[in-house]
């Protein structure tokens, strides 16, 4: 009898960021969008994005969108890091987990980015040496009532631990 599901997203998303390459890539495993998808069907979200700060500013590594979601975020684009949701989550001044990001907006906690942002869940990625590589974000544009950081931090955990092999 197996000790674990096969199909749990746990281990859908080990297996996916483990399993990859044994070549040490101080990237980001190919299959880092995969789990992106997964993580954003999971949890019923627009988009889900994995992030790097580097020279002050926050660069999109990976993004995963709903169909027809507006404005089109794509791997690549960055943004001033000061400017960012993810920057204040990583400093503690925004939780990790936003059922209802209206009244940060509101009271100018989060910068307004233009676009309605219900749920948003953000954490770091944090290599083994204590660095931030950036963060493993999503977010709807509705107001979510069940929504699982606990599976963004794990995942962040996971991609953390390939990274760091990658750059050690």
């Amino acid at each position: 009898m197996m000790d674990y599901d096969p199909n749990d997203i746990d281990v859908k998303i080990s297996e996916l960021l483990v399993a990859t390459s044994d070549e040490a890539d101080p990237e980001l495993p190919s299959a880092v969008p995969e789990v992106l998808r997964l993580i954003r069907s999971k949890l019923n979200m627009d988009v889900a994005f994995v992030s790097e700060f580097t020279d002050g500013r926050r660069t999109f590594k990976a993004v995963d969108s709903a169909p027809g979601f507006t404005p089109h975020l794509e791997a690549g684009m960055s943004d001033p890091l000061e400017e960012s949701w993810c920057q204040r989550v990583v400093e503690g001044r925004l939780p990790e987990e936003i059922r209802d990001a209206a009244p940060y907006v509101a009271s100018g906690q989060a910068p307004n980015p233009g676009f309605p942002i219900g749920t948003h869940l953000s954490t770091p990625v944090r290599l083994a040496d204590g660095t931030v590589y950036g963060t493993l974000c999503c977010f709807s544009r509705g107001v979510k009532a069940e929504a699982d950081a606990d599976l963004l931090r794990r995942t962040a955990n996971v991609l953390a631990a390939k990274l760091s092999a990658g750059r050690g």
